[in-house]
């Protein structure tokens, strides 16, 4: 029997879609997080992809959290045998995270739960302007456990988070704008298409210039502004040591448009 295909991934033009297809609510299954494990290596290793987009199929949820049904069993785990469980799942979420590679969430309905911390994993977040963003875990009774009381903190601020988590309700997409989960807000079937849209500007750049960039956040916003203008310097040195600048310079400099090679 032919394995289900829970996380589709397509290519075009340096662009990786990658849509989450576990109708109707496109739940965080154990089985969706293990094929996302292997979307993760798949863009990773293809020098061809500059920029990967998420999103969900249909039009009623991006992810509307964990598969709840699996609860049961993991109820029934040892503390050890649930902090296993936890760390692995921690390790698939990271290495979405941490992809050399600039992510878009293409947010086109629900994203509670797993399905907000799947989309904070992302770099930049476009939501539709009817989705909802929250964290209902509380009200099962248990907290985020996908990285969301970590990643959640970093973008909107303690208060704000430990509200969210702390009440369980969801927010617009336009409150989430206001408070910085999210980038932009789009018209009801826009998210893909905006997403697109950046992806495509995004793509036309110098992979390994993105690539410094988003180490250069990532890792100088967990450090002290000395530390940060320190790694910030020396990520600067070795892109000066890239074919593509070199290409970009002389396009600059003879008024064309720059033909990057991603290297």
């Amino acid at each position: 029997m032919d394995e289900q295909i829970l996380v589709k991934l397509n290519k075009e033009n340096g662009i990786a879609i990658i849509t989450i297809e576990n109708g109707p609510m496109n739940v965080l299954s154990q089985e969706v997080v293990r094929q996302l494990d292997g979307v993760c290596d798949d863009i990773e290793e293809d020098s061809e992809i500059v920029v990967a987009i998420v999103t969900g199929s249909g039009e009623r949820a991006f992810m509307a959290g964990a598969d709840i049904k699996e609860f049961p069993d993991s109820m029934k785990l040892t503390e050890e045998e649930m902090l296993v469980s936890s760390l692995k799942g921690h390790a698939i979420f990271n290495k979405f995270d941490f992809l050399k590679k600039p992510t878009i969430a293409a947010i086109n309905g629900l994203a509670f739960g797993g399905g907000c911390e799947l989309a904070m994993l992302c770099d930049i977040r476009i939501a539709e302007e009817q989705a909802l963003l929250g964290f209902p875990e509380i009200k099962l009774g248990l907290f985020p456990g996908g990285g969301g009381t970590q990643r959640l903190p970093r973008l909107v601020g303690e208060a704000k988070a430990k509200e969210l988590m702390f009440t369980g309700d969801p927010i617009t997409a336009l409150m989430a704008k206001e408070i910085g989960l999210v980038n932009q807000v789009v018209s009801k079937g826009e998210a893909l298409p905006a997403a697109i849209k950046m992806a495509q500007t995004i793509a036309q750049r110098s992979l390994p210039a993105l690539s410094l960039i988003k180490e250069a956040v990532d890792k100088g916003t967990q450090l002290s502004l000395e530390e940060g203008l320190s790694l910030e310097a020396k990520l600067f040195a070795k892109v000066f040591q890239t074919e593509d600048i070199r290409e970009g310079v002389a396009a600059f400099i003879e008024k064309r448009k720059a033909n990057f090679k991603h290297r």
